[in-house]
């Protein structure tokens, strides 16, 4: 009877290890207005539950975390030229679909003005409020030719590799990819 009491409370102890915290890992991999909308109110919305956030930013994604007014320093070349094709920060970035030359993206803008649904620039200022994370990934910043000092200024914003998000999505009750 004591050796079944020991193997129970040592396959208690392995449950509560391999516990998953009440938390949400998200890759933010879509660069356009309409995923990153749909990223932040799911990330805002999550905390609203208390659950732990933690936002993976990578390739087209990254470009909307680009701080319009921060100029980056010393790039070379094909990195300046890669920087200028891509959107600049959420004012730049379009819709996945309708967009019809901004078109779409305009009457979404006003649509969302007259329903008060919060702006993109809105609802990462809350996001950082709620303490919602934000991981940018290391090497997608390397190949798209931004850095650092070009990124936006947000209380959460770490940089990071892969690794990183692993281990947060290892340990997360819900993990999401947009």
């Amino acid at each position: 009877m004591e050796e079944k009491i020991l193997e129970l409370e040592r396959r208690i102890k392995q449950l509560e290890a391999t516990k998953k915290k009440d938390q949400l890992s998200m890759v933010i991999f879509s660069g356009e207005l309409d995923k990153l909308l749909a990223a932040m109110i799911i990330a805002t919305g999550a905390t609203a539950m208390d659950m732990e956030v933690k936002l993976f930013f990578t390739f087209w994604g990254l470009s909307a975390l680009r701080d319009k007014k921060k100029r980056a320093q010393k790039k070379e070349l094909t990195s300046k030229m890669f920087g200028a094709m891509l959107p600049k920060g959420t004012s730049e970035v379009k819709l996945s679909k309708m967009n019809m030359g901004g078109a779409g993206l305009a009457m979404l803008k006003s649509l969302m003005k007259k329903k008060n649904v919060a702006s993109l620039d809105d609802l990462l200022k809350t996001a950082g409020e709620l303490g919602v994370e934000i991981n940018i990934c290391e090497m997608s910043m390397g190949l798209m030719g931004f850095s650092k000092d070009e990124m936006i200024d947000y209380p959460g914003l770490n940089y990071c590799g892969v690794g990183t998000y692993l281990a947060d999505a290892e340990e997360s009750t819900v993990q999401l990819f947009i």
